[in-house]
């Protein structure tokens, strides 16, 4: 599992990792019952607290994403489709939000939001 910090974000280190854990589900890079390696092995790895990793994994499982066992580690949760699909969209929704927010700043209007976006959606990826 790949995962980069950022140290200069103002996005604190324990959601850099939750977010990339979340991203490594969605596209399918960890799947059901897959471990994640252990809080320390993660923290010894990124070379940050303990405290920083425990943090993002509690919040992971708080959401759903991983179960942990005690004594056997933290593993990914199973997803059905759908609800895979649906926790998708709910971050897309949000990063939707914070989008049009930044739009809103700049003073665009919905029409040239909407042009943005043709613009992008037509790009291939």
């Amino acid at each position: 599992m790949n995962i980069l910090l950022d140290t200069n974000s103002k996005e604190p280190l324990f959601l850099q990792i939750k977010e990339q854990i979340k991203q490594h589900i969605f596209n399918g890079k960890l799947e059901e019952g897959e471990a994640l390696p252990s809080m320390r092995l993660l923290a010894k790895e990124l070379k940050i607290s303990v405290i920083t990793t425990k943090r993002a994994y509690e919040e992971l499982e708080q959401e759903g994403y991983v179960v942990s066992a005690v004594g056997k580690g933290t593993f990914v949760a199973g997803q059905q489709p759908h609800v895979l699909k649906e926790w998708q969209m709910r971050e897309l929704e949000n990063e939707l939000e914070k989008i049009i927010k930044s739009a809103k700043r700049l003073g665009l209007t919905k029409q040239e939001i909407i042009e943005l976006l043709d613009v992008y959606y037509e790009e291939e990826m």
